[in-house]
C-alpha cells in the first residue's frame, strides 16, 4: 500500500482523524488494493503506514465495522465488499487481458504454491524445483467443451515487492478462487515499469493456438510468464489490455 498522511485534510473536511482514516481505508477496499475476503494488515502496520496512533486504527475499524465494510474473527479483520465472481468474464482482466468472445462461458481462476513448469522456471531465472505462485485458468462452455486454458507463473522478484501478491501464498491451495485481476496494477504501484512481450504459436498440427507473454521491468528483471492456449476452432481471441496512467 503507498503511504499516505491524513493529517492535512482538504479545506471543509472537518472529520476527526479516525474518519479520515476509515474513509482512505474503504478506498483502498473498493480499490482491490485489499481484495474482498483478505485480512487487513494488524494495527501496528495500519498505524505505521497512516502515521497514527493504534487507537485512531482501532476507532477507523470499528466505524468500518459499524457500516458492515470489515468483519472481524480469529483470523483478524478483513473486507466483507462484494466483489465480482470469479465466474464474470469481464473480472478476470488476467492473464494476459483476454476475455472469452463467447458470451455464456464460465471462467475460473486458481492458484497454488508449487515448482512452475521448466520453461517457466528458466524464464524467471528460479532454480529447479523452487516454489512460486502459479495462477491457472480455465474458460469452458456452459456444456463442458473447453475454450481456452493458461498458466501463469511468477518470479521471485515481483512476490518480493509486490505485497498484494505475495500474500496470496498463504491460500493458494490450489481450490481458492484466485482474483488476480488487479495484478499489473499493484506491479505498477510498487513501482515496476512493465514491458511485455506476447508470442502466438501454433500448438503441432491441432486447431488451437498458443499465446505466450512474458514480463519484465525497467532493469530487465522478469515478473511473470504466461502460457494461453485458445481452441481456434471455437472461441476467438479478444485481446484487451488497459494499463491507467500513472499518477
Amino acid at each position: 500500500m503507498a503511504r499516505t498522511t491524513p493529517h492535512d485534510p482538504p479545506p471543509g473536511d472537518d472529520r476527526p482523524l479516525y474518519g479520515r482514516i476509515a474513509a482512505l481505508l474503504l478506498d483502498e477496499l473498493r480499490d482491490g488494493t485489499i481484495p474482498p475476503g483478505e485480512r487487513l494488515p494488524g494495527e501496528r502496520h495500519l498505524a505505521a503506514h497512516y502515521g497514527v496512533s493504534r487507537e485512531t486504527v482501532r476507532q477507523a475499524l470499528e466505524v468500518l465495522r459499524r457500516s458492515g465494510l470489515v468483519a472481524t474473527d480469529r483470523r483478524g479483520s478483513h473486507a466483507t465488499l462484494p466483489g465480482r465472481p470469479v465466474e464474470t468474464p469481464e473480472s478476470l482482466a488476467f492473464p494476459v487481458g483476454a476475455r472469452s468472445a463467447d458470451p455464456c462461458a464460465v471462467d475460473r481462476a486458481t492458484v497454488t504454491w508449487e515448482a512452475p513448469p521448466p520453461e517457466h522456471a528458466r524464464a524467471l531465472d528460479l532454480a529447479p524445483h523452487r516454489p512460486t505462485l502459479v495462477h491457472r485458468y480455465l474458460s469452458v462452455t456452459p456444456d463442458g467443451r473447453s475454450l481456452r486454458t493458461a498458466v501463469t507463473s511468477f518470479s521471485a522478484v515481483v512476490l518480493a515487492e509486490v505485497a498484494e501478491l505475495a500474500r496470496y501464498r498463504d491460500r493458494a491451495d490450489g481450490a481458492t478462487p484466485a482474483q488476480l485481476r488487479r495484478a499489473y496494477d499493484w506491479m505498477r504501484k510498487a513501482g515496476l515499469t512493465l514491458h511485455h512481450r506476447d508470442s502466438i504459436t501454433q500448438v503441432g498440427h491441432a486447431s488451437s493456438v498458443r499465446v505466450t507473454r512474458r514480463v519484465h521491468d525497467q532493469y530487465a528483471r522478469p515478473l511473470e510468464i504466461t502460457d494461453l492456449v485458445v481452441n481456434a476452432e471455437q472461441d476467438a481471441l479478444v485481446y484487451e489490455f488497459t494499463l491507467p496512467a500513472a499518477g
